[in-house]
């Protein structure tokens, strides 16, 4: 017996020598032949006794979607939504934290030197008048001051719209990657800025025209109606608030990704609008419970930190002035009042920010299960890592459409 030859049980049937495939005295099978029963290869395959290529069924290892940057390239959950949302102030401070913290400490310095100034001239004019003045001053100076507290409110929807825009390219860019400085974000969104703060605008003045006709009309039914006019008029005023309530959030959320739709499509507010209105379709209930969970979050979180600096400020005056003197009591709620205007700007800051993040987290999240947003990320990071620095924006649609081609609406589908 020679060395090569393998040892084998009684009985069994000797294998044919290697290298032949067919049985003693049968010519050899045609070029391909397997298994029998199993038809031949088609042309270029490997032969059908190879290991056949890696795959999930049978123990490759899975992939997961690129983190170039905030988030992983794929549809997000909620808890990568809400992770990333507060991410972006660690991220990247200078241009999110920073610039919202300069825009509320602003509008605090606006409200209070122009509110204050007008409120301390016109009350002091209308204290120092005689005494059968004083009633008609006094209405006069709170006229004043209503009209005088328009300026630093619309002076916060600007600042509010800016700083909006800038924290939706910072969570673009920050998506595959990129860390801008202020000055390059607001490069990036020159031409679209002023967009935005037209729509904000524009919101605000339909919301409050709206509301001082639904107002007036209360007013005047209670106003002709006598008795019975005051019991039409509640029950209609409650029912035109639960109204205003359901059309505030339905629109709310509807028209939430205008602002994203301005900036990174670089749309009209018109085609905005349309855009906010398609992409949110099928998608309301999501859109509306991750918008008011963040809210909620921020609030509650609000209020605990800023209650105990309430309490304190209201006790303060009764420990250091016990006797009722005024000088110290003015000074101390001076100063108090000061130090809860600097808190609260501060959590202004982090809530503008968070709560814009998130708006521009669910446009995109949106956008990955409509369109495929997340293959044209990953073809662009994949650009710029081979060199290619004039890659197309992957959030400007192909050929200036406003919405995605006919068949592009599935969950996962790509276009381009």
């Amino acid at each position: 017996m020679s060395d090569d030859q393998q040892w084998q049980a009684p009985g069994s049937p000797v294998p044919p020598p290697p290298g032949d495939w067919s049985a003693p005295g049968q010519p050899a099978p045609p070029s391909g032949w397997g298994a029998p029963g199993q038809q031949p290869p088609p042309p270029g395959a490997s032969h059908p006794g190879a290991f056949p290529p890696p795959s999930p069924a049978n123990g490759a290892a899975w992939a997961p979607p690129p983190k170039p940057g905030l988030i992983p390239l794929r549809p997000m959950s909620l808890g990568t939504i809400l992770t990333a949302s507060f991410q972006v102030l660690r991220r990247n401070p200078k241009p999110t934290f920073g610039a919202a913290l300069l825009v509320q400490g602003v509008v605090t310095l606006v409200t209070v030197l122009v509110v204050g100034l007008v409120t301390v001239y016109a009350v002091g004019r209308a204290a120092s008048a005689a005494t059968e003045d004083q009633e008609a001053l006094f209405a006069g100076a709170i006229s004043a001051v209503l009209l005088a507290s328009i300026i630093p409110v619309v002076f916060s929807l600007i600042a509010v719209a800016l700083l909006q825009g800038v924290i939706v390219l910072e969570v673009a860019r920050g998506t595959v990657g990129e860390k801008l400085r202020l000055a390059g974000l607001w490069r990036l969104g020159r031409g679209r800025i002023w967009a935005l703060v037209g729509w904000v605008l524009a919101v605000t003045g339909i919301v409050v025209v709206g509301l001082a006709i639904l107002v007036g009309i209360v007013v005047a039914i209670v106003a002709v109606g006598g008795q019975a006019g005051v019991v039409a008029g509640v029950l209609l005023g409650i029912l035109l608030f639960i109204g205003v309530v359901v059309v505030f959030f339905w629109l709310g959320t509807k028209l939430s990704l205008v602002p994203s739709a301005i900036m990174l499509e670089r749309l009209t507010i018109g085609d905005a609008v349309r855009r906010s209105w398609s992409l949110t379709r099928n998608f309301f209930w999501r859109v509306l419970g991750i918008t008011l969970l963040v809210a909620v979050i921020l609030g509650v979180a609000g209020n605990v930190i800023t209650a105990p600096f309430s309490v304190v400020f209201a006790i303060l005056p009764g420990i250091f002035a016990p006797t009722g003197d005024p000088t110290p009591v003015l000074v101390i709620g001076g100063l108090s009042y000061l130090l809860l205007l600097m808190v609260s700007a501060l959590i202004a800051a982090v809530t503008s920010v968070v709560q814009s993040a998130t708006a521009a987290l669910i446009y995109i999240d949106l956008r990955m299960r409509k369109e495929g947003l997340d293959l044209r990320l990953q073809h662009f990071v994949e650009e710029r890592a081979a060199g290619n620095p004039a890659a197309a924006d992957p959030y400007l649609l192909p050929g200036g459409a406003v919405a995605p081609p006919a068949g592009a609406q599935g969950e996962g589908a790509a276009w381009a």
